[in-house]
């Protein structure tokens, strides 16, 4: 599986494309969208064409990737990887990462984990309403930031009959915890 269409009610998942320049750098230039995203704000346009090809187009040649482009089906222009704001709150993350779900089932992958800055909570509360459940939260010394950065790590179960936790995140942490809070 590497970043295949995916077609919701009224959103569009596939691969970014050179021709989605424009889009591209306005996404990934935006100071705020970037604030929880593990690189700084493109500059100015030079930056986007390399960036694009490190962070995407480079995946679509591996074997397996997912590094999509949500767009609306009205102009399918690409929205973004985190969205910018006039398009928060309108149920559009919650709807896409429903999509992904459903695909991972059908593929038969038997879990999904996914992580976010604790101080992005709304982050955190689309994970809870796809029904997503915490399992630790860990430290990480983030990278180019260099910041330290708290990620709650949530899991969903696609097979019911094992019961794991992805442990890859706390192996490699500075340090990992059990938030009881959350």
């Amino acid at each position: 599986m590497n970043t295949s269409a995916i077609e919701t009610g009224t959103l569009i998942w596939r691969r970014f494309g050179k021709e989605d320049i424009d889009a591209f750098f306005d996404i990934f230039s935006d100071p705020e969208l970037n604030t929880y995203l593990p690189w700084f704000p493109l500059k100015n346009k030079e930056e986007a064409m390399p960036f694009m090809e490190e962070k995407y187009l480079s995946k679509y040649r591996q074997p397996q990737s997912c590094h999509y482009a949500i767009c609306l089906k009205t102009d399918n222009r690409p929205l973004g990887y985190g969205l910018k704001r006039e398009w928060r709150h309108q149920g559009i993350v919650s709807e896409a990462c429903r999509a992904v779900l459903e695909l991972a089932k059908q593929e038969q992958i038997p879990f999904v984990s996914t992580t976010h800055d604790r101080t992005n909570r709304p982050s955190g509360q689309v994970m809870k309403r796809l029904g997503m459940i915490y399992r630790y939260s860990y430290a990480e010394h983030w990278q180019p930031k260099n910041k330290l950065v708290v990620f709650r790590m949530y899991q969903l179960d696609l097979n019911d009959s094992v019961n794991r936790t992805y442990e890859k995140y706390k192996e490699q942490a500075l340090a990992w915890f059990v938030e009881t809070e959350i």
